[in-house]
């Protein structure tokens, strides 16, 4: 079976890479039934879960034996396969799947069945009713992108039981899929199984169409059960680019193309499928039932369909939950940026109406010296500021109705206010100023998370920098007990390097893990990772090994699309965290400084050197 490590979802391929047209055709099922077939028919059905509003999984089995069947409507990611990835429940189960428990829990599968290479699979289930009679009932899961289902169907009356979308003829003009309807198949697509056609009827029948076509969309759209994908294979099987126009074959090339079909499908027809994953580096970018010979350069493995399938899925699940987090935690940065960014704005403000404050000090200390030569009901005077070289004259505005005295006091009391105000405001706006240079380096792991574990820690932390509402009981530390595992490289002179990827991760990282003779490097007053060579007690670090977590340091931080960027380094004895300050805050003295340019490739190459891949510790 093909396995997806978790931490092969790299933050530079967040994005689910390359599906292209959504393989999972007609050649596909029909493999799926055949391994479903082989392995669950006779088998009881003794769970039914709906752990999404749009999947379904069975949960069969005999003494020994249990496999999971999901079923999914989704979408984007509509599908049937085994998984051994159970999902969690729901508290209380929605109404299809009570239906389905009723009807068929307790009921042993009996068969399988797909219309020629359609994308809809049909799994009949004998159960009983509610007597204890006898009855038949099938689940016809139609895979059909956004308008894919689950049905459930009484064979016996012709009507549909329930379905996981239903809808109306308000929705759709062709059917109805409700309870107590009679079900109605999909609408047929008129694609052909070209094992039914000669030589001569293929080419009138790609000849019929526009000449600037590219023969893999003209393959894909007239025979049945292939995705775009598998359509461009079969031509680059008949010996031509999959972007071949049809305008440039001749006789022989058609020939050819029919010939491949023919062979693709004459393998169907005899089971003999090979499916297929392909990996785009470490990602799986695409699946079929079949080799993808078209696809060079890149990775393929070999296994089951529903293997192949689950480990597909499973990894675009992930994905997808890793990006729905990552964005869900840079908009609430984003928000809290704009927040604070406000509330700077206007303690700065504060601090600039304050910025008065000496002056009130000098114009009561002036007139207190004047006294004698003013008198009450003045309105202005000019006086020497002897605090000034050479005594130049400072107009003073005064208040007529107070005395001599009297204004001289008020002055010092603006003076007082004003420098609370000012003292407050400078305290008010260092705090703000923290807050979003800790805001920053947030947004930067969050961007360079690798692993839902390290969008989850980021979350935590945010709730219990009282930037959101805590999702669990107690702070973080105590919700996660597991301890940070900062990135693993080792350079070309054989050291470790590691970095943190968060603020915990950098925390024990530099408080935790380096030692006291270790390097010590960070991008210089941009937020992002720590990073630490372990020396191993060596006095001298090689310069290539030196450029190399620099160019590591640079890379981990917000500076990373920059073609230079200073990095810092210095001994760990000499990096400080203050107390009480922010995650991922230190101080440091007694350092040099390198500038280096970040290299992308730089992490999975060193990742792939002997030693490197286990976290430290």
């Amino acid at each position: 079976m093909a396995q997806i490590d978790r931490d092969s979802v790299r933050c530079y391929t967040v994005a689910v890479r390359g599906v292209i047209g959504m393989p999972f055709d007609g050649m596909v099922l029909a493999a799926v039934k055949n391994e479903l077939a082989a392995a669950l028919t006779g088998l009881r059905i003794e769970k039914i879960h709906q752990p999404a509003r749009e999947e379904v999984h069975l949960v069969l089995g005999r003494p020994g034996v249990r496999y999971r069947l999901l079923l999914s409507a989704d979408p984007g990611m509509a599908r049937v396969h085994l998984t051994g990835r159970p999902a969690p429940n729901p508290p209380s189960p929605p109404v299809f799947c009570m239906v389905m428990r009723k009807h068929l829990e307790g009921g042993r599968i009996s068969s399988f069945s797909q219309p020629g290479y359609d994308r809809t699979l049909t799994i009949t289930v004998d159960a009983r009713d509610e007597l204890g009679r006898p009855s038949t009932r099938q689940i016809i899961c139609e895979i059909m992108g956004r308008h894919s289902n689950i049905i459930l169907y009484d064979p016996g009356s012709g009507t549909v039981l329930d379905g996981i979308k239903r809808y109306s003829h308000a929705v759709s003009r062709h059917r109805e899929v409700l309870p107590g309807r009679p079900y109605v198949p999909a609408p047929a697509q008129g694609k052909i199984n070209p094992l039914s056609l000669s030589e001569e009827e293929f080419f009138r029948l790609m000849m019929g169409n526009s000449l600037n076509n590219r023969v893999s969309d003209l393959v894909q759209k007239h025979f049945d059960g292939l995705s775009p994908l598998l359509a461009r294979e079969i031509v680059w099987r008949a010996g031509l680019e999959p972007d071949t126009p049809l305008e440039v074959l001749g006789e022989y090339d058609l020939a050819s193309v029919y010939r491949a079909l023919k062979d693709l499908y004459s393998r169907a027809e005899k089971g003999e499928f090979r499916p297929t994953l392909v990996f785009d580096g470490g990602v799986p970018r695409d699946f079929a039932a079949f080799e993808l010979n078209h696809l060079e350069g890149l990775r393929q493995a070999p296994g089951g369909m529903n293997e192949t399938l689950d480990a597909y899925f499973t990894h675009r699940v992930l994905a997808g939950k890793m990006e729905g987090l990552r964005q869900s935690i840079l908009s609430l940065v984003k928000k809290e940026t704009a927040r604070l960014e406000k509330k700077l704005s206007a303690q700065t403000a504060d601090l600039e109406s304050a910025s008065g404050a000496e002056e009130y000090r000098l114009y009561g200390e002036l007139v207190k010296a004047n006294i004698h030569r003013l008198k009450k009901g003045d309105t202005e005077v000019w006086l020497e500021n002897f605090f000034a070289e050479g005594c130049p004259p400072v107009k003073i505005n005064l208040d007529s109705r107070l005395s001599p005295a009297e204004n001289a006091q008020e002055f010092f009391r603006r003076y007082g206010k004003a420098k609370k105000i000012l003292e407050n405001a400078a305290i008010h706006a260092e705090a703000t100023r923290s807050d979003l240079e800790y805001l920053a380096g947030v947004e930067n792991s969050a961007e360079l998370a690798s692993t839902l574990e390290e969008l989850d820690q980021i979350r935590a932390e945010l709730a219990d920098q009282g930037f959101l509402k805590p999702s669990g009981p107690g702070p973080a530390g105590q919700r996660n007990q597991d301890p940070p595992r900062p990135a693993v490289f080792v350079s070309s002179d054989g050291m470790i390097i590691l970095a943190g990827r968060n603020n915990r991760q950098n925390d024990y990282l530099t408080m935790k893990v380096a030692r006291p003779d270790d390097i010590w490097l960070h991008a210089r007053e941009i937020p992002g990772s720590h990073v630490v060579i372990r020396t191993g007690g060596k006095k001298a670090v090689p310069p290539s090994t030196l450029e190399e977590a620099a160019s590591l340091a640079a890379l981990f931080s917000r500076a990373r699309h920059s073609s230079k960027v200073p990095v810092d380094y210095t001994l760990r004895r000499h990096v400080i965290k203050p107390r009480g300050s922010k995650p991922g805050f230190v101080v440091y003295t007694d350092f040099k400084t390198i500038v280096t340019g970040p290299d992308p490739s730089l992490p999975e190459r060193l990742s792939q050197r002997e030693g490197a891949g286990n976290e430290g510790d």
